[in-house]
């Protein structure tokens, strides 16, 4: 994967506005549907041996034959990927197969190579997952050096030394396990700077919450530059704001409001219910200026 590849992936990211929990599905679909992608173009370019426009390391008489457009359903919503041809007619997918329109058990693999604290040697043992290939299988440095340098570019890229609100919660989603649907939970961190910009921090799949795991996820934030927190929102797990202030001693931590409205409701009548969370909608938020002011008394 070359640089103008990385360079695709983060205007993809600046361009994502995240306002709230869809666009953050959107985001995560937006990493598998240009993961998948690349991991196609690369499967073509082992096939052929060489990468498109490279024709000096071209060995072989076949060519590349144009692209047709094929729609799958993933974990969240549908998504459109380029099903690249060869001229003789000789080259068929591996990753996506020619009448295959379900592509949610190769997602939830991608949601794991995002996952921060992925190693290379976890990467390649996923691809080869995906694959069903084995380890001295020819493809598999091809397609795992062209989709490599994409999650690092994700896994890596530095963050601001201060945000003004960091939101940390899961994304529920359902993937298919050996012919199997399960549960599955891929946490985020969502952060909000002083200007108001939001941005996805990071993405880990875990087996269960913890407030331990929330610690390495903390520390990893301020080994990519986050030096400060003003505000972070969270549930009610059992040692979260111990955690939160371990990390960032002078953190205020905020219940999330939507775990304070669940909580509130169990107390109101059914009768009551959607005027009551009607009247909780209009709820005060901190504008850039105002922020700009705890950072200055603290």
């Amino acid at each position: 994967m070359g640089r103008k590849d990385n360079s695709k992936l983060k205007e993809l990211i600046a361009k994502c506005v995240i306002k709230d929990m869809n666009d953050v599905h959107e985001f995560v679909k937006m990493l598998i549907a240009e993961t998948i992608q690349a991991s196609l173009d690369a499967e073509l370019d082992s096939e052929l041996g060489y990468s498109k426009y490279d024709y000096k390391n071209k060995r072989t008489t076949n060519n590349r034959n144009g692209h047709s457009t094929k729609t799958v359903q993933g974990i969240m919503s549908e998504m459109e990927l380029q099903i690249y041809r060869d001229h003789d007619g000789e080259f068929e997918l591996q990753l996506v197969k020619k009448n295959q329109t379900d592509i949610s058990s190769i997602e939830d693999k991608v949601i794991f190579l995002y996952s921060q604290g992925v190693s290379t040697r976890e990467i390649r043992k996923t691809m080869q997952e995906m694959y069903s290939i084995n380890v001295d299988d020819s493809r598999a440095p091809g397609i795992t050096d062209k989709t490599l340098p994409l999650i690092k570019v994700w896994q890596e890229r530095p963050l601001q030394s201060v945000y003004a609100m960091v939101i940390l919660d899961a994304i529920q989603y359902n993937a298919l396990d050996n012919g199997i649907v399960t549960k599955k939970a891929a946490y985020v961190a969502i952060g909000t700077d002083l200007e108001g910009r939001k941005d996805v921090l990071g993405i880990r799949l875990v087996v269960y919450e913890s407030a331990k795991y929330w610690l390495a996820v903390l520390n990893g934030l301020k080994n990519r530059g986050v030096s400060d927190i003003l505000i972070a929102s969270v549930n009610g797990l059992t040692g979260f704001v111990k955690t939160i202030n371990t990390a960032f001693p002078k953190t205020k931590v905020q219940r999330c409001i939507i775990y304070q409205i669940r909580s509130s409701s169990r107390y109101v009548s059914y009768n009551d219910i959607k005027q009551f969370t009607t009247d909780l909608k209009p709820i005060p938020s901190y504008t850039p200026h105002s922020l700009q002011k705890i950072l200055f008394l603290r």
